[in-house]
């Protein structure tokens, strides 16, 4: 725990910002020069949601784990990739975090969806239970298609933000579910229709003063998230283009992944390094104050951020992305079709029409109308996260 606290404390005076070079700093979607915007890409880095492991948190479970050091660190960068979705449907992507400064109400809103408390739509608590159902027991490490799947069960519940939440599975993008998840009316997966009177029930947070037929034809904010495979033990060089490109999109959420059992979350690129948001600091759990106000300097990271070489990722991760509108879908289908021209540089994931046959055979796949995208492809990546385990022994 000291070691942690010192590696924290120590970073902030060592760690060189970021390398003297012309190259540029990618950002989530967003593009800088060390040598002219030094200040912005920190105060970018700094206004995104940290989450590191906690202690001295309410036992999960009422029974369980105080603190997630040692086994959270992927549940953190979880938390860290949603936050980011959720700033970005609240807040907007330019939205900017300074110390001091007061805050926006609907910030505080997104930083209480993920305090430690068994009640926040996206704690610690919440994703450590929900997990059991994946097959997880509680204090056990998770690989990033896992805390993806209990991410998209824990949207349902969050109406405030009400988000569709897709999972490509078996590294493919069928663009004709996404649009039939995004333009449902009903907010969750399997809900019985209801009743086109009761517009508080299907379309949360819309104006009261929106017409029906435009309620109707809303575009719920997508979540997208596909958990990929670049190699067996180490990542296929001729994925780097690529996944550098996924950085670059004004779309981008980042990518959670990491060493074997030792997740980052990384949110950009400089050079052949990436820059991540490293969750293995033991924070002390945060109360709200007497005011009922939260406490949220330790929710921003305020030193340099870590950077790594590409080369060191584990092949197995979570790549990310937001689109607001059906306007930034589409233009997200479009620069992806793009980067499979781009020389050297080999697809991660497939973008379809259509979802494949062998995807759709009933008996293969026993379909029901309301079976989710976890149960229907359940099959194809039972042993996924194993994998991601088994590198560390």
């Amino acid at each position: 725990l000291f070691l942690a606290t010192l590696t924290y404390d120590t970073l902030r005076f060592e760690y060189e910002d970021f390398p003297e070079t012309k190259e540029p700093v990618w950002i989530l979607g967003r593009k800088y020069s060390v040598f002219t915007e030094k200040e912005e890409i920190l105060l970018d880095v700094t206004s995104r949601l940290w989450f590191t492991y906690r202690k001295n948190f309410p036992a999960i479970g009422g029974t369980g784990p105080t603190s997630d050091t040692g086994w959270g660190c992927m549940l953190r960068c979880g938390q860290m990739i949603f936050a980011q979705a959720l700033v970005c449907r609240h807040l907007g992507r330019d939205w900017r975090w300074i110390k001091g400064k007061r805050q926006l109400d609907n910030y505080f809103n997104v930083l209480n969806a993920f305090i430690d408390k068994k009640d926040s739509y996206y704690s610690i608590h919440q994703i450590a239970q929900m997990g059991v159902g994946e097959g997880k027991s509680i204090g056990q490490w998770y690989g990033p298609n896992t805390v993806a799947q209990v991410l998209k069960k824990l949207a349902t519940f969050d109406t405030w933000s009400s988000l569709a939440v897709h999972i490509a599975m078996d590294n493919t993008v069928v663009m004709e579910e996404i649009r039939r998840l995004c333009q449902s009316n009903v907010p969750c997966a399997g809900a019985a229709a209801c009743p086109a009177l009761e517009p508080d029930v299907l379309y949360n947070g819309c104006p009261e003063d929106v017409g029906l037929r435009e309620r109707l034809t809303l575009w719920k904010p997508l979540v997208l998230l596909i958990p990929l495979r670049l190699g067996l033990t180490e990542i296929n060089e001729a994925y780097i283009e690529t996944l550098k490109h996924c950085f670059m999109m004004p779309q981008s959420l980042g990518v959670i992944g990491g060493k074997p059992n030792s997740a980052h979350y990384f949110i950009g690129y400089v050079g052949e390094e990436l820059i991540y948001l490293d969750p293995h600091t033991t924070q002390p759990a945060v109360e709200p104050g007497d005011s009922g106000c939260l406490p949220d300097e330790s929710f921003h990271c305020q030193h340099p951020p870590c950077r790594m070489s590409i080369a060191e990722l584990d092949p197995s991760i979570a790549v990310g992305f937001f689109c607001n509108t059906e306007a930034d879908f589409n233009d997200w289908c479009q620069q992806i079709k793009k980067l499979s021209l781009v020389r050297g540089a080999l697809p991660m994931f497939e973008l379809v029409e259509r979802q494949p046959s062998h995807f759709s055979n009933p008996d293969v796949l026993n379909l029901t109308p309301d079976s989710s995208d976890a149960d229907r492809l359940e099959r194809f990546f039972d042993s996924e996260d194993e994998d991601f385990e088994i590198l560390s022994l």
